[in-house]
């Protein structure tokens, strides 16, 4: 039974929807999205824990993996696809399922998500270990593939998280850390692509941007170890380390190279007036962060 979930219920606001104006309708719209953050904001402690959980993962060799269905899992997929090119990291650190496979990406997949066998397959295919980070999303909080996989993870000692929209969810038992983001009834009733997948975005990007924080992936609030894919993240390479030392473009395209397109190692250069080799040594004693690279 759905009919008791939050998510489920109708919304007292929006109850003549298809009788309104398309500007009255948009306000109503906008209002009950200005709820949303609020909501996330309650449950910052669980999401902190969250992030410890996958900082620790990525220290000891572990990845952190979303899984879900539907809306839920494509968001986890998104998040997942763009820390290579935001943060450095390899494809295998952050990795997303979806129930149905990446078919289901731009096709619902019937069915898929009802299957807890098919969530244990996958992380198995996966060859997850102790040292990774589950987190689990189903804004239902009671999706069956979301369910399995964070029992099978937590069978095998991984750190799990689960982010629903309701509270006492069914995923949350299954979960070290619950993150449970209340955002009230969808302005169309069930339709969790809307409030609820908006409340996962922006969890879902707090977790990884905190982890990589926390990681040294960024100095001050520079992405440092942007990956140079194109002439957009080239210049914005060249921005990042003019902006972290104070130097011309013109000297930071001349140091971006000399560092072999790594602005990491061109601002710690540039700092420490120091060559690339040593550069490089200064940041692996400082475990990747430039801050203590430059200061050591």
């Amino acid at each position: 039974m759905i009919d008791h979930l939050t998510t489920e219920t109708r919304n007292e606001n929006t109850m003549n929807l298809d009788d309104m104006s398309t500007h009255d309708f948009l306000k109503v719209m906008n209002n009950e999205d200005k709820l949303v953050p609020l909501a996330v904001e309650k449950q910052i402690r669980q999401i902190e824990a969250a992030i410890r959980f996958v900082v620790e993962s990525f220290h000891s060799g572990g990845r952190l993996i979303y899984i879900g269905a539907g809306t839920s899992g494509r968001l986890g997929i998104l998040d997942a696809v763009e820390c290579p090119p935001t943060f450095g990291t390899n494809f295998e650190q952050v990795q997303g399922l979806i129930a149905g496979g990446d078919r289901a990406i731009i096709k619902a997949v019937e069915g898929a998500e009802d299957s807890k066998e098919e969530a244990v397959t996958d992380l198995k295919k996966l060859n997850l270990t102790e040292k990774d980070t589950v987190i689990g999303l189903a804004a239902s909080g009671r999706t069956p593939y979301v369910i399995g996989g964070l029992h099978y993870a937590r069978s095998i000692g991984a750190h799990t998280a689960a982010i629903s929209c309701n509270k006492g969810s069914e995923i949350s038992k299954e979960a070290d850390v619950a993150i449970e983001v209340n955002v009230g009834p969808e302005v169309i009733t069930g339709s969790t692509r809307l409030k609820s997948g908006t409340a996962q975005k922006l969890v879902v990007n707090m977790i990884s941007t905190g982890a990589m924080v926390g990681i040294g992936k960024v100095y001050g609030n520079l992405m440092v170890d942007v990956q140079l894919t194109n002439k957009k993240l080239v210049q914005r390479a060249k921005n990042i380390i003019s902006l972290a030392t104070g130097v011309s473009i013109e000297e930071a395209e001349d140091y971006l190279k000399e560092a072999g397109h790594k602005p990491k190692v061109a601002i710690v250069m540039i700092e420490r007036k120091c060559s690339k080799e040593q550069a490089e040594e200064c940041l692996e004693t400082a475990n990747g962060f430039v801050r203590y690279a430059i200061t050591q």
